[in-house]
């Protein structure tokens, strides 16, 4: 079913919603508990695009890709050997065309060579759906897990202080990792309700961490998510996180839409 409001919403009127929600301290939101088991996953396989796929990064270039801070500004970040390289001096980055329900797969790669613990260690994001500058959105994280202890709804695999996976099925920093996801976006009444919420599966290195879950709203750093206003199709967004770790790198993102 197709939202009967505009495909994206102006950034300034999300910012202020998303300082409006911001009330208390981080930590009120971080769950330390249940644990994920660590699930040692299968050998590594690729998974190279289906026919239908829009490929968003190639090894080659960026041209599927603007920078959120102004989206008439071409993606900045590194490409080089194949890969897509963080650039935490350009900030985030998303893609140019917008999507409601999808298909995506998406590899990265922690550098081998990771300093930092915690939420400092490796931090990145993919944001499934992109409605505004900065980290608005709703956030599947990217984090280096092995071995390294943090809030459990703040590891890999976790909805952003949201849902906690499952599992726990990171490889070793230096090794590969996949992430393939079904999106289902939020759709909204004439009044601005939710008719139905966000929902996500996912897997990580070919484990199911998040089944079909529904999603209480946008990620929020401070606060709990909430569904604050209506949106249509939304880029996808990859988060330059801004911890001083050594930047990580994606190859082979390619989605479909469903």
């Amino acid at each position: 079913m197709k939202s009967a409001f505009l495909p994206t919403l102006l950034s300034l009127s999300l910012i202020s919603v998303a300082h409006a929600q911001q009330t208390g301290k981080p930590e009120d939101t971080e769950v330390y508990e249940p644990v994920p088991k660590v699930v040692t996953p299968g050998p590594y396989t690729t998974s190279a695009p289906p026919s239908d796929a829009v490929v968003l990064f190639n090894g080659k270039d960026l041209g599927e890709w603007v920078s959120v801070a102004d989206r008439k500004v071409p993606a900045k970040w590194k490409v080089a050997d194949g890969l897509l390289t963080v650039d935490k001096a350009q900030g985030n980055i998303e893609t140019r065309r917008t999507f409601t329900n999808y298909q995506l797969h998406l590899e990265w790669r922690v550098p081998a060579n990771i300093t930092g613990t915690g939420q400092v260690r490796g931090n990145s994001g993919v944001f499934l759906a992109s409605i505004g500058q900065g980290d608005l959105g709703y956030e599947l994280q990217i984090l280096d897990s092995y071995n390294n202890k943090t809030y459990v709804n703040g590891m890999a695999g976790s909805i952003y202080k949201q849902r906690i996976p499952l599992a726990n099925p990171i490889r070793k920093p230096g090794e590969w990792q996949a992430y393939d996801v079904v999106w289902t976006a939020p759709v909204f009444k004439s009044d601005g309700a939710v008719q139905s919420p966000a929902r996500v599966t996912v897997l990580f290195n070919g484990v199911v961490v998040q089944n079909n879950v529904a999603l209480d709203g946008p990620t929020q750093y401070i606060g709990k998510a909430s569904y604050q206003q209506a949106h249509g199709p939304s880029p996808i967004k990859l988060q330059a996180h801004g911890d001083k770790s050594e930047p990580l790198s994606f190859r082979n993102i390619w989605v479909r839409e469903l």
